[in-house]
């Protein structure tokens, strides 16, 4: 029964995103007049669907780990003289059809329009959010400084306010450590406002592994600082429909800047890569997050479908990224890569792509104590 708790939820959200990133892919496909013949939640054997006065095959399959778009002809073609072989097969009607007749730009705002399709689902999750449930502005207050921490020793003191961190401006007690966590730097640049007066310290955290608010272990930078609010009073706010997609767009673009940064930072041998998690990793977490409730699951759910939408934008074959690399280079070269020089890039994205499954998974097994 325990292990449905984190099953179900795992599955409702991946059905959510990836639905809403196959539609981004199938709005623009329709757009532009590309047969869609199939719009799959999952892979493997079809369990039920439908199909609509378009001719769409809209199912769910066997495995929920997943989706895919499929349009009428071989969307896979590689080269130009393949094109024109398939061209051959159809009359003038249906070519008009193919995905590979269209222009350049066409072809990449369908493949562009999965992960935009997922940015938006985040923007109109926090923008709900906010409207409905509040978004908290209540201004930081240093509460305590820690003997011998790192803000102890850089000077920062009781009832110091802090206004920014790292050029991020801070407008609630609740960005505080996440800003300082999303930090990629080996010091921390906080701005404080003391006896009205804007002072600026330099601040290196000290790292440590402590468990989160759900009980797992995570490795976290602190200060050596408490937070609490100022004059001890909390100030959530119900946002109008302007001010929460005005915020919304902030949060998301937010959370895509320190994602790359982390990512960037793995590259370079300073991040974690141990923070890596997998499908098994996101149903644990999904699982407890939905036990807090409606907003804590519509939360995560917009911190996944970021996730997805900014993966699928690596120029990685095989996804999303991948394609618009090859458009790319035929907007370059003035004409498709061949079908050899393609084939050797799958084969690299494949090889990327099933070493990135293994880590993630060794990780999260490592996460459930399993090594």
């Amino acid at each position: 029964m325990e292990v449905l708790n984190f099953i179900i939820p795992f599955i409702v959200l991946l059905t959510v995103v990836v639905f809403i990133h196959e539609y981004g892919h199938y709005y623009f496909a329709r757009k532009y007049g590309v047969g869609v013949t199939d719009f799959s939640i999952g892979f493997g054997k079809e369990i039920f669907g439908l199909n609509d006065k378009n001719g769409t095959r809209w199912k769910f399959c066997l495995v929920p780990l997943g989706g895919y778009v499929k349009f009428f002809g071989d969307r896979n073609v590689f080269s130009q003289t393949e094109q024109d072989e398939l061209l051959k097969k159809y009359n003038k009607t249906d070519r008009n059809k193919l995905f590979v007749t269209k222009p350049l730009y066409q072809r990449s705002l369908i493949v562009f329009g999965g992960p935009l399709a997922n940015f938006i689902l985040a923007i109109v999750i926090f923008a709900f959010i906010y409207m409905f449930s509040g978004k908290d502005f209540t201004p930081a207050k240093i509460s305590e400084v820690q003997e011998n921490s790192p803000a102890f020793l850089s000077g920062l003191e009781v009832n110091d306010v802090i206004m920014s961190i790292n050029n991020n401006k801070i407008r609630s007690v609740l960005e505080v450590s996440t800003h300082i966590n999303a930090s990629t730097k080996d010091s921390v640049e906080i701005e404080i406002l003391r006896n009205q007066k804007e002072l600026s310290f330099e601040i290196i955290p000290t790292e440590i592994l402590s468990e989160d608010n759900l009980g797992n272990k995570v490795k976290r930078k602190i200060i050596g600082i408490k937070i609490s609010p100022l004059n001890n009073e909390f100030n959530k706010q119900k946002l109008g429909p302007t001010k929460a997609i005005y915020y919304a767009v902030g949060e998301t673009w937010f959370v895509t800047k320190t994602t790359l940064k982390f990512v960037g930072s793995m590259f370079q041998g300073k991040g974690d890569s141990s923070q890596l998690g997998g499908p098994i990793r996101i149903a644990k977490i999904t699982g407890q997050v939905a036990q807090f409730g409606v907003i804590a699951f519509l939360s995560i759910m917009a911190y996944i479908s970021i996730s997805l939408g900014l993966i699928n934008l690596f120029p990685i074959p095989l996804l999303d990224g991948g394609h618009l690399m090859f458009y790319a280079f035929e907007k370059v070269l003035g004409k498709p890569l061949s079908q050899k020089t393609q084939e050797g890039f799958f084969r690299i994205g494949l090889i990327l792509l099933f070493s990135l499954m293994f880590f993630t998974t060794f990780n999260d097994l490592k996460d459930l104590v399993l090594f």
